[in-house]
């Protein structure tokens, strides 16, 4: 559907069950926020209005694959659900080697403990938290070479989710064999939810390849990634959203995909490779911690639920759909003089907190100071990336990261129109009042994963 046309964003499919929200008063939020040290990640979901924390396991799945869970078949080994996922995989990824997780962070432990060592580099578009913790967990740098275009949050550079080529190449030739591991995130989900383009993507694996550096696609968002090629790329309009998912994967020496994004399921994830001994190792890696090999971890139910959610994130209905509702968003906010992440993203809105809390400085956390309000006012969970998630401790000091964003990430399937509308109401009146917000810090903070545990309190 062109919804160019419409100013309805009608959804390319019925609801058929609903789940009650609960309306709180904003007295009760505010008690509720209290309670919860003023992190969104420890109040209660029950207690949430719209929930827009992650997009993560938070989907709606669709009567086909209700129905492959009852397909699910629970064998310990050798599961016919297995083969059901392993063919989808294969049929989107062009990869033989087909390893199921419990998730995309299990994914990342695997492939980071069984291809590079303590002491190595690890180099990337930009690490999301998960993946971040487990290199620097395992004893690995990590190294952020985002492309230029990606420092300026205004700017309309349609692929911020590209790798700097230039300080790239120039690292690979002067750091050779310290350099463990290459990944390029699809979208960049730190950086704004941005996509990468083909070309750079394919300029970094030849890079790779001629240094004998693995390559891996961290490919969590790749249909959302492939949809917003194929409209902002001339060169892929005419291509699927399949034939170019499968040309960015099939550069990869090694792919680690969380199923609960474009997956669209409530659990799980994978690794692939075409490389034999690799897969071994990681198979002998994975029954350590996960299961056996044809189930890692999941359940065969969940198995046949991503093996038909993962063929579904490729229609291009939905996606068109998907896309429309996320700059929809932005459009209303936009109007209220928001400063977002330009151009919108596949999955998620992000707002630039630093910006728009000028008078809050990073040391303060706008980020954390402006999720707060957004539940406060209007029971809107949201999630800060920025100081609070990313900000490194320095001589027991936590200092400030290049930018505070808040991002509204969209479940897939979830909610509607009016949902959106509510949201940017919600905006409204933060707006009227942001002058008067103040500034947070930490009361406690853990020492790994930070923004999960962390109490704050205010400035």
């Amino acid at each position: 559907m062109n919804y160019d046309n419409y100013k309805t964003i009608i959804e390319p499919f019925r609801i058929k069950v609903i789940e009650p929200i609960k309306a709180t008063s904003k007295a009760q939020r505010e008690k509720i926020i209290q309670n919860a040290h003023n992190n969104l990640f420890l109040v209660k979901s029950d207690d949430v209005m719209i929930d827009l924390l992650t997009d993560s396991g938070t989907n709606a799945m669709s009567a086909e694959q209700w129905a492959a869970i009852m397909r699910g078949d629970e064998s310990y080994a050798g599961s016919p659900s297995f083969f059901r996922f392993e063919k989808s995989i294969q049929s989107i990824t062009g990869h033989k080697i087909v390893i199921p997780t419990h998730q995309g962070r299990a994914a990342e432990r695997i492939i980071i403990q069984s291809l590079t060592k303590p002491g190595q580099l690890i180099i990337a578009n930009t690490l999301f938290d998960t993946t971040r913790a487990n290199a620097e967990n395992w004893g690995c740098e990590v190294l952020d070479l985002p492309c230029e275009e990606a420092k300026d949050t205004s700017s309309s550079y349609l692929f911020k989710g590209n790798m700097n080529l230039a300080v790239f190449e120039s690292k690979i030739k002067e750091l050779g064999n310290k350099i463990g591991l290459v990944v390029m995130t699809l979208t960049n989900n730190s950086g704004g939810g941005q996509p990468a383009d083909p070309e750079n993507v394919g300029a970094v694996a030849r890079l790779c390849k001629a240094y004998n550096v693995p390559f891996m696609i961290d490919g969590c968002r790749f249909a959302e990634n492939a949809f917003l090629v194929k409209k902002r790329n001339t060169l892929y309009k005419d291509k699927t959203v399949l034939e170019i998912s499968k040309k960015l994967f099939e550069l990869a020496d090694v792919i680690s995909l969380s199923a609960k994004k474009d997956g669209v399921a409530n659990i799980g994830g994978f690794i692939c490779t075409n490389n034999e001994k690799w897969g071994n190792q990681m198979k002998n890696n994975l029954i350590l911690t996960e299961g056996f090999p044809t189930y890692g971890g999941l359940a065969g139910r969940d198995l046949d639920a991503i093996a038909v959610g993962l063929q579904e994130a490729l229609d291009e209905d939905y996606l068109a759909y998907r896309t429309r509702c996320i700059e929809y968003m932005c459009e209303g906010l936009r109007k209220l003089g928001v400063p977002l992440v330009e151009p919108p993203g596949g999955h998620a809105i992000y707002v630039d907190a630093r910006k728009f809390l000028s008078h809050i400085p990073p040391s303060q956390l706008p980020g954390q100071a402006l999720v707060l309000s957004l539940f406060i006012e209007g029971g809107i969970r949201s999630c800060e990336i920025g100081t609070a998630m990313f900000g490194k401790k320095i001589n027991g000091e936590v200092k400030e990261h290049s930018f505070d964003l808040v991002r509204l990430a969209i479940p897939r399937r979830v909610y509607t129109q009016s949902h959106f509308d509510y949201v940017i109401e919600v905006f409204s009146r933060v707006v009227e009042k942001k002058k008067e917000l103040r500034g947070i810090k930490f009361g406690y903070r853990p020492e790994v994963l930070p923004h999960f545990g962390s109490h704050f309190v205010w400035a």
